[in-house]
């Protein structure tokens, strides 16, 4: 993007590019995409704006459950730098208050995927967390299991950690109070889904402190911070189709020794993710995807 170029960002994440605006943060998502700890060297067309107008949706579907930290999406509401890139900025940012957030990934699994699975054909736990035997890839679990895990820097791994070191770490009234919304809002949020023909597998969230108060921040349920799976297509015990990035992880666990730099996408996998990344958006919200930035 443009005003990447010209106005250099305060911080970069994977994804977002964060500005500085002294009480209030700007939130910038572009089409970039990680895997496996790597930012691709391709991006994504309409991936941004799609995670910023779907975390947008839940924000407001949640709010019922949880303050956030948005403030708008109006570009007038923008330091007058910001004015020449309103194309660019369209649907794709958001305007917030400036959070003290907590160092957690507030990841909730309510199915057996992942690092998860393969943690359990180890050990029959989840970290940490003993499971019944039996269970295959994909399954169901009994009840959402709330696994926190470190945020880490981009190119290091997230690393899973117990509730009782949050405890220890964030006090036992934070620790409760995370783990208590973050299972309140997936669950909530996987029940809408499920009448959308949507299975939410995990998600993570984020939460920070604005005034003292609690609030939900950063992305809220996109198909970066979670794993959507079209229902009527769903079975215990293999692989799940999905509308989220798995489809490029699992492109690059095919044509890549997980050696080096990942390989650059095929622009048959960029497309086909890009109109996942839609689909999802659709599905979701009712509503026909029609971008309102320019790429």
């Amino acid at each position: 993007m443009a005003l990447a170029d010209d106005l250099k960002p305060s911080a970069r994440g994977k994804v977002r590019d964060l500005y500085d605006l002294g009480d209030r943060l700007l939130f910038v998502a572009s089409d970039r995409i990680s895997a496996f700890d790597f930012v691709l060297q391709d991006t994504i067309p309409y991936k941004g704006e799609v995670l910023t107008r779907l975390s947008l949706f839940w924000f407001e579907f949640l709010a019922d459950l949880m303050p956030n930290h948005l403030l708008s999406t109006d570009i007038a509401d923008l330091p007058d730098r910001f004015l020449p890139y309103a194309d660019e900025l369209a649907g794709r940012f958001m305007l917030v208050r400036r959070a003290e957030m907590y160092p957690l990934e507030c990841i909730v699994r309510g199915y057996l995927v992942g690092s998860g699975l393969a943690e359990y054909r180890r050990s029959d736990t989840v970290c940490g967390i003993a499971l019944p035997a039996g269970l295959g890839e994909a399954s169901r679990l009994t009840s959402a299991l709330y696994t926190p895990s470190t945020k880490a820097e981009i190119g290091d791994h997230d690393e899973n950690v117990s509730y009782e070191w949050t405890v220890e770490r964030l006090g036992a009234d934070v620790a409760a109070a995370l783990r208590e919304r973050s299972l309140a809002l997936y669950g909530k949020a996987r029940d809408y889904a499920a009448t959308r023909g949507i299975i939410i597998a995990d998600t993570k969230f984020e939460f920070g402190l604005v005034d003292g108060q609690l609030v939900l921040a950063d992305e809220v349920l996109t198909p970066d911070s979670s794993r959507f799976w079209p229902a009527e297509d769903y079975e215990p015990g293999r692989g799940q189709l999905s509308f989220d990035k798995q489809y490029v992880r699992d492109w690059l666990r095919a044509n890549w020794d997980m050696q080096g730099t990942p390989p650059r996408l095929p622009i048959e996998v960029i497309e086909a993710s890009s109109a996942k990344y839609i689909q999802a958006y659709e599905l979701l919200t009712g509503e026909t995807f029609v971008p309102l930035g320019r790429l």
